[in-house]
This record gives structure tokens, C-alpha cells and sequence, in this order.
């Protein structure tokens, strides 16, 4: 950072209402530090924002002394895409406000809120919006590259259920981007990411669910893998899409309702969840142990906001974490010899292999209504994530990550991916967002003409 730019810090620090924090200050280490503990940057400045103007002085800061600049959310991003080395780190976690308005359906919801805010608030209505399957997850990342979770195949992405956002663009001005009022811009932030600007309000559209849902985990070894994956090819496409079923190749954890002889041993899950009656639920789960026998299984009811925790404690903080993805049109048998493969090749008990299934609501919006970098056709979504708890255990997982993920390309669909999860290795974003990029490059022009927001799958000004 330049002496001009230090020397402008304690300007920086009346201006705003939040917090700022340079090197050698007391929570600095804690601020910059980001969910993928394999990212260790140090920013020369992070400022914590409390309000719009915060934010515009933090832009205002960095543009002005010519630094770069990165936004935090939930700090989620597996290449670390919050946090910029020497720069200014925009962090939102102050701005995670989320009200309700129950009658009509709908949510405001603060850029730094994390799904942990925005279930409990709307899940006290009885209302949830479709997102993403860990609670610690930032709600504006997320969302900006299109968010999928449990409730895809019932109400879409998140972004087909934005309604509005309020946006400071690279210059300064506050804007509000919505089907009425700056309509390309609203078209860019569904599934564009971080390229226009810093998100400090969401406003949703809600659906019913819960407070209870239909929980539900049948597991077989690895060795079973070829039949289990026949068998979700045979059954998940056919649910009515009351249903979610996660296909998961991982190892067993040491939970109370895993048998002991079975803690961290390799193989493969159905977590089914159920939207509508116990008794649907429960048909669906006999039919699967029928044809397949499970080594254990666990079903259960449980609220909505339990359900959207499972998978905080595999993903907690403090991983070392690489991650490739991709979308296959179907679950081949050459598809599915390549999984089962690849699965038994993984060392550490944290890495994982997940599927996510992708029609119903998914598939009814077309594919130009948004900037989503992906097809609506039906499809799986699978993520190939190495994750180690010490940093010199991470390479075998990424060299497992990297080999699995090529072995599956030809099963894939081509030049496809889901923006949320390409890491910092990610496909060329004018082959990613395909026939969509050329307008999403005219309207980066409009809005970031100097590429101020970059840190990011990158969109370059026309």
C-alpha cells in the first residue's frame, strides 16, 4: 500500500461507520480470514461496513489510491475470492439484516447476511427461499452465482426468485436493479457474480415449507457403488418434485446414528428429503432399501432449519479445501464406472463427491431469462471436493480432485460449469457463459468500464 493511501486511513476511519482495520490492529487476522483456510491473504485494508455509504467510502478509498478491491459476504468461495492480497476488503458481515413480509411472501435481506439469518427469519413464517445446503454460507455470493440447494427442484435457483437488488456500482451510485428499473443490470446480477457491483440489499420471493420436513439417509459401501448409482438413475428423476435426493459419495462420520463398525468407512449415500406427507416419504425410503438393501439408514423428521445444518459440521471452517464441478445429462453406465472408480481413490475422510439433481422449477425458467452460466435442461450437478484438516495433506486431494474431474469430462456436458464452485481454476468465462457473454460484457462496460471488480469469474468490458 502506498504512503498516500496509509497516510489516507484516518480519513477513512471518520468517514465510516464500521469498522477499518489495517495490519497490526487488534482483529485484523480475524477479519481477513476466509472458510478455506488454504487462503492467506493479507489485505492492506478492511473496512466493515455498516451501512451503503460505508461501502461507498470503501470503493471511494480504493479507486482513489488505485488499490484492488474484494468483497466479503460469508467468505465462502473455495478460491478466496473475499480476500485481496495489499488491497481493500469490502466486508458486508454487519449488513445481515433480513425482514419478512409474511403476507406477501417476500424477504429484504442484507448483502451479508449468511442462510443461517435468512432461515431463521423467514422459517418463523413458515417460508423459506430456495438456497444453498449449508447455514454458514454468505447469502450474496451465493446467490449472484446462482444458488442451488434442497428446495431447487421446487422453487429453481435462488436467482429465479430474486426480485430486486440494491447495488453500489464501482463509481458510487446506489442503484436498484429490478425487473422495472435497470432491467439488464438485473439480468447481469442473476447469475453474472460479483461483476457489477456490491450487492448491500436481496429481495426475495418466499415459498411455503416446513417448519418440519422429511429427513432421510440410507448408505452402502463403495463396493455397491455401481448399484446404488443405477438404482438413483432409475428412481430420483421420476419423484414428483415434493422430493430431493442427494446422491453422496463420502465416508461414513463417526455420528451416534452410524454404527461404529461402519465410522469413516467409504461409500455411498441417498439423503432423501421429503416436502410432503410422512407417509410419501416413507413409501420412497422402502422402495429404495428394497431394491438395495442398506449397510444402516436414519430417517427422522426435523424442522426445515435443522435440515439446512446437516452439512455445517463437514464443512466447517478451518478446512483445507480445493473443489472441481461439472453437469452430466444423465447418470451413464460409462459415467457412473468412472464414480465409483475414482470414489475408493480418495485419502482423506473429508473429501467428498455430491450430486445434486436439477429439473422440475429448475428446468421451467428459460435458459435467457437469466445470466445463469448453465442450461436448464434436466441434469445433475456434481462436486468433486478435496478437503484436509492440515495444509500438507491437501495435495493427494487435489490431485484426486483433478484426475476424477478430467476422467469424467467425457460424460460431461461440455464447456459447462456451475460458478459457485470453479475455484480458482475455473473454465474461460466467454466459453462458460457461452451465446449470454457478449451482453454480459456490454453491460460490464456500462457499470464497471475499468474492471474495478474483477476478483472474481471475471467478465471483461466490452
Amino acid at each position: 500500500m502506498t504512503q498516500t493511501a496509509e497516510r489516507g486511513i484516518g480519513d477513512l476511519r471518520a468517514a465510516v461507520g464500521g469498522v477499518v482495520f489495517t495490519p497490526g490492529d487488534d482483529g485484523y487476522d480475524d477479519a481477513r480470514r476466509v472458510w478455506n483456510a488454504g487462503i492467506d491473504r493479507r489485505p492492506g485494508v478492511v473496512v466493515r461496513c455498516a451501512s451503503v455509504d460505508d461501502v461507498r467510502a470503501a470503493l471511494a478509498f480504493a479507486v482513489g489510491n488505485g488499490l484492488e478491491v474484494s468483497v466479503r459476504g460469508g467468505a465462502h468461495n473455495v478460491a478466496g475470492g473475499a480476500v485481496v492480497d495489499d488491497g481493500v476488503m469490502i466486508d458486508l458481515s454487519l449488513l445481515n439484516q433480513v425482514s419478512v413480509d409474511a403476507d406477501a411472501k417476500r424477504a429484504k435481506v442484507g448483502g451479508g447476511a449468511l442462510l443461517a439469518d435468512l432461515d431463521a427469519a423467514t422459517q418463523a413464517h413458515g417460508l423459506a427461499v430456495p438456497a444453498g445446503m449449508v447455514s454458514h454460507t454468505g447469502v450474496g455470493g451465493l446467490t449472484l452465482g446462482g444458488g442451488m440447494g434442497w428446495l431447487s427442484r421446487i422453487g429453481g435457483l435462488t436467482i429465479d426468485n430474486l426480485v430486486s437488488v440494491q447495488l453500489v456500482t464501482a463509481d458510487g451510485q446506489v442503484l436498484r436493479a429490478a425487473a422495472d428499473e435497470n432491467a439488464d443490470l438485473f439480468w447481469a446480477v442473476r447469475g453474472g457474480g460479483g461483476n457489477f457491483g456490491v450487492v448491500t440489499e436481496f429481495e426475495f420471493a418466499l415459498h411455503a415449507v416446513g417448519p418440519m420436513v422429511q429427513y432421510g439417509l440410507l448408505f452402502w459401501d463403495v463396493a455397491q457403488g455401481t448399484e446404488v448409482l443405477r438404482l438413483a438413475r432409475d428412481v430420483i428423476p421420476a419423484l414428483s418434485r415434493e422430493f430431493n435426493v442427494v446422491i453422496a459419495g463420502l465416508s461414513a462420520p463417526p455420528l451416534p446414528f452410524v454404527p461404529e463398525q461402519h465410522h469413516f468407512r467409504t461409500g455411498y449415500a441417498l439423503v432423501v428429503t421429503g416436502f410432503g406427507s410422512p407417509e410419501s416419504h416413507a413409501e420412497v425410503l422402502d422402495r429404495l432399501r428394497t431394491a438395495l438393501p442398506p449397510l444402516f439408514e436414519f430417517a427422522t423428521p426435523m424442522p426445515y432449519v435443522a435440515l439446512q445444518q446437516t452439512l455445517d459440521e463437514p464443512n466447517a471452517w478451518g478446512h483445507h479445501v480445493y473443489e472441481k464441478t461439472a453437469y452430466l445429462d444423465e447418470l451413464t453406465d460409462g459415467a457412473i464406472g468412472v464414480l465409483v472408480e475414482h470414489l475408493g481413490r480418495k485419502q482423506s475422510p473429508l473429501s467428498v463427491n455430491l450430486f445434486y439433481r436439477l429439473d422440475e422449477a429448475y428446468s421451467e425458467v428459460p435458459d435467457d431469462a437469466t445470466a445463469f452460466a448453465g442450461g436448464r435442461s434436466p441434469r445433475y450437478a456434481t462436486f468433486m471436493v478435496g478437503a484436509a484438516l492440515a495444509p500438507d495433506q491437501l495435495a493427494a486431494e487435489r490431485d484426486w480432485v483433478r484426475t476424477f474431474w478430467s476422467a469424467l469430462q467425457p460424460h460431461a456436458i461440455a464447456g459447462e460449469g456451475y460458478v459457485n464452485a470453479l475455484g480458482a481454476e475455473g473454465l474461460d468465462t466467454s466459453t462458460l457463459y457461452g451465446a449470454k457473454y457478449d451482453r454480459l460484457a456490454r453491460i460490464k462496460a456500462s457499470y464497471d468500464p475499468a474492471n474495478l471488480f474483477h476478483r472474481n469469474t471475471n467478465i471483461t468490458p466490452a
